[in-house]
């Protein structure tokens, strides 16, 4: 803070001061007076003003002598009259020499005695503006006790001057400019992650979904129930069903499967029913599904497999294998991923090349799809054998035409004989349906899960017969049909195999009962008297004699107990 100058205050004595003028920089000049005459001369610089004209220099006292002014471009005004006064003490006190020389603010003397003063302060007076009462620039302090300067409007020249800090306070404001900018950009990929990570996980919980429902593990629907979106109940949905029964005409045995065509949820399944499913027969015994078709014939044995199975077969397609040999020679061959190699049946020698061989892809023809379809191992179970006959249905249907009338063509080609419930039209119309679906890949293949007595387990009922077929399943009373359980001592393991399907087709229940040491002779054995009578039949069925049936103790729940031995010839079943 500048001090001013202040009449009378402590430190400058008596002494009195007036101003003179103004320097470069607008500050104010003083000199110092007499009391005397400041008291007789009051300083009036308004009125005076009015007595003298413009040309009238207020800052000089009356009775001395104001140098002449002269116009430098400033409109006539008159350059004004510092006095002898010196604000920094270099002139003062040096005799009279000093006196009546105008004041230099840059300690210069001017030019002779004219009292002509330097433009510079007038154009440093227009280039930088001073307000008034404000403290000037910091390397020029003001003088104590000056007074301020009156300042009037045409005495300035504004201009606008650069600052020296507005590069520094626009590098500032680009600084926290540019960091909201990352803040916020920083936001905006939290965000987009955030999101990016709750569709992930929508897709992954959609697709556990999606699989379960196609897998049909999730509870309430199944990929059965739905397609497309529409759930319908397993019951409402409309299904065409037709029963297939292969006759093997050269080694006999029949297989069986349900072709159903879910017009619905456009799906198709093929439905391979075991031979040792447990049917009634029209006199309202226990049989099976194989002696069924030997016994009853095609009426018969659907209506006891709708019984059964709680569905509406609407026909029977009895196919005898030449007839399967020409309708795969009429699509074109087939394509198969087969699981065995099949020998050739017209092989003379041993160790000639299989008719079938074990791969992806592999190519038949009609007489390699029949006996691929017809084959079975030595111990292998009747499945194994179904699930081949499965495999050849499903090429047949994908290579068949997929028009109605090119495939009734195909069928009538063949020239068999129809049961009188299917028409050559009706049996064509189906299979073109079920062409078209399996081209698509919306057909597959079910194996009908039957237990070792014949009867339908509950996965069978709730996955099978009520979610594919559509129906209710409802096995024989096990009270109806005598049950007999067999333990095998033959050696041969094959055994407990082929006499459990001779005993399910004479309508007996069979209970495995696991294998026994090696002995000669077979036995038949019946706990009561009532129960001889039983056991003599099972004793025929089997092909024993009848001498081997004996009373005694029986294994389990059983009825009849049998052991078979190295007599049991199973041909004779």
């Amino acid at each position: 803070m500048n001090d001013r100058y202040d009449a009378g205050a402590a430190g400058y004595g008596a002494d009195q001061y007036e101003l003179v003028g103004y320097d470069e920089y607008g500050q104010p000049v003083y000199r110092q007076v007499q009391a005397q005459q400041a008291q007789q001369q009051p300083y009036d610089p308004y009125t005076q003003q009015h007595q003298q004209g413009y040309g009238y220099d207020p800052y000089v006292q009356q009775g001395q002598q104001s140098p002449p002014a002269y116009d430098y471009g400033t409109g006539g005004r008159p350059a004004p009259d510092y006095g002898s006064y010196d604000p920094y003490g270099t002139a003062t006190h040096q005799g009279g020499a000093a006196q009546g020389v105008p004041h230099d603010p840059y300690g210069q003397a001017t030019a002779g005695t004219t009292g002509r003063q330097p433009r510079v302060a007038e154009q440093t007076a227009r280039q930088t503006p001073h307000i008034p009462q404000q403290a000037g620039p910091d390397h020029d302090q003001e003088a104590p006790g000056e007074p301020q300067r009156e300042y009037h409007t045409e005495q300035f020249a504004f201009v606008e001057e650069p600052d020296a800090n507005s590069e520094d306070v626009i590098d500032w404001l680009k600084f926290t400019e540019n960091r909201t900018e990352r803040r916020e950009e920083a936001r905006r990929r939290a965000r987009g992650r955030i999101v990016a990570l709750v569709v992930v996980l929508a897709l992954v919980v959609a697709g556990g979904v999606g699989y379960l429902w196609y897998a049909g593990k999730l509870p309430g629907l199944s990929s059965e129930d739905s397609k497309a979106g529409t759930a319908t109940a397993a019951g409402a949905q409309k299904r065409d069903v037709i029963v297939v029964h292969l006759h093997d005409t050269k080694g006999g045995g029949t297989s069986t499967a349900l072709l159903v065509d879910n017009t619905t949820t456009e799906r198709g399944t093929t439905v391979l029913v075991p031979n040792s499913l447990a049917l009634t027969s029209d006199d309202g015994t226990t049989t099976t599904l194989a002696k069924s078709v030997e016994d009853d014939g095609s009426d018969g044995t659907r209506d006891a497999l709708d019984t059964v199975l709680g569905t509406d077969i609407e026909g029977t397609w009895r196919l005898d294998t030449p007839y399967l040999q020409n309708l795969v020679d009429l699509v074109g061959n087939i394509d198969v991923d087969t699981d065995a190699e099949v020998p050739d049946p017209a092989a003379k020698k041993k160790g000639e090349a299989p008719l079938v061989n074990k791969g992806r892809d592999q190519t038949l023809s009609g007489k390699m799809a029949v006996a691929y379809a017809t084959y079975r191992a030595p111990g292998e179970a009747q499945n194994a054998q179904l699930e081949r006959f499965g495999q050849v249905m499903h090429g047949v249907l994908r290579k068949m035409s997929s028009d109605p009338q090119a495939a009734t063509t195909t069928i009538q080609t063949l020239a068999q004989i129809l049961d009188p419930s299917l028409t050559d039209k009706d049996l064509g119309t189906f299979l073109a349906g079920l062409s078209d679906l399996a081209k698509g890949g919306d057909v597959k293949t079910d194996l009908l899960p039957v237990q070792n007595d014949g009867t339908l387990s509950a996965q069978a009922s709730a996955r099978v017969v009520k979610n594919v077929l559509g129906g209710t399943a409802k096995s024989p009373d096990k009270d109806a049909a005598v049950s007999v359980s067999v333990q095998n001592a033959t050696g041969v393991k094959d055994n407990t195999e082929k006499a459990r399907v001779v005993l399910l087709n004479g309508g007996f229940t069979f209970l495995e009962s696991g294998t026994g040491t090696a002995r000669t002779t077979s036995e038949v054995v019946y706990a009561d008297a009532a129960g001889k009578a039983n056991a003599a039949e099972v004793a025929k069925t089997l092909g024993l004699p009848a001498g081997s049936v004996t009373k005694g103790k029986t294994s389990g729940n059983a009825d009849v107990s049998v052991v078979l031995g190295q007599d049991y010839k199973p041909s004779a079943g």
